[in-house]
Parts: C-alpha cells; structure tokens; sequence
C-alpha cells in the first residue's frame, strides 16, 4: 500500500500538464458563458426591434388623414414582421381611443386585430388611467400594440418569450383616425 501512496503524493506534486487540464475544465464553461451573453444581447436587441417598430407604426397611423382599411392594418402588420425580422408568430392590435373627461373613463372608437389576439372594447379600456396619458375632454389617441413570439437562438437559460409592446400617438394631422371596413 506504500508505494501506491508513494506515487499518488508524487502525481500531486507534478506541475506538468496542469494548463491542458485547466483548458478542458474551463472550456466549456466559457463557451457556456460567450453563449449566454450573445443570447442576452440577442433578446435587448429583439427587444428594440420591436419597440422600433411598434412606434413606426404608430407614427404612420398617425399621419393619416384619410380612414385606414383591412389592408392598410394588413401592410402595417407585414412592415412589423419586416422590421423585426423575427421567426415567430407576430400580432397587432390598433385601437382609437377618447377621453369622457365628465365621467373620467376611457372609450374605444374601433378597434382591429391582426393575429391570435382579440379586439379592446370601452369596458377593457374603461380604467386605464395608469397605462394612457392624461387627455383633455374627448382628445383621441391611437393605441398600436404589437407583439411576437421570440425564442433565443441558444439553450442557455433563457426561455421562449412573448414580447409585447404598448405605444400611442396622438393624431397629427386629423381630429382623430378613423376606421373603414371598405
């Protein structure tokens, strides 16, 4: 049993080889770790996509004078997923909404969808004091909400997400922006 201890206190002692064993612990945690950050970055900069594009939405519907159609909200939808290029499911809700000053409540003018989600009506919108800006007595806003399924590019903790952006945008160059089923 000696000489087995012997040569185990000698293998300890021996310094050669220790930066080739280091490497192959270390390696896969770095690799691990340079992942991890390219994911992360990857979701902020997916993260600014979409926020980019929600309020590029809301700034074209803004300008418009005349009422928006199907098609018009079906080309904004297509602009949303060109923007962000992303891989996933992509949804967009676009919402007129006024201000009862007297009654202190929010309404809904119209509202369309593009994608799996519903249409707001006034009783969702009723209360939403802490989501939409203070607003004179029957001041219109259009509210563009977007959003897409985003799953990271690498397992590295990070899960599959839905990103949801909320922008509104006060009229320009109308009263309000209305809304044609022609």
């Amino acid at each position: 049993m000696r000489p087995i201890l012997t040569a185990l206190k000698g293998f300890l002692r021996r310094e050669d080889g220790t930066i080739a064993l280091e490497t192959m612990i270390m390696m896969p945690l770095i690799f691990w770790a340079y992942l991890s950050m390219y994911s992360i970055f990857d979701t902020y900069r997916m993260y600014n996509l979409n926020q980019t594009a929600t309020y590029t939405i809301g700034d074209a519907i803004s300008r418009e004078t005349q009422a928006i159609d199907p098609d018009y909200l079906r080309g904004m939808q297509e602009l949303f997923e060109y923007m962000t290029r992303g891989t996933g499911e992509t949804a967009i809700r676009v919402t007129s909404i006024w201000f009862d000053a007297d009654e202190n409540r929010y309404y809904t003018d119209w509202s369309q969808v593009r994608g799996w989600i519903s249409p707001l009506n006034s009783g969702d919108v009723r209360n939403w004091h802490h989501k939409l800006p203070v607003m004179p007595n029957n001041e219109r806003v259009t509210l563009v909400e977007t959003w897409l399924d985003f799953e990271p590019k690498f397992k590295t903790g990070l899960e599959q997400r839905e990103i949801h952006n909320f922008a509104f945008t006060r009229p320009r160059y109308a009263p309000r922006t209305s809304w044609s089923d022609s």
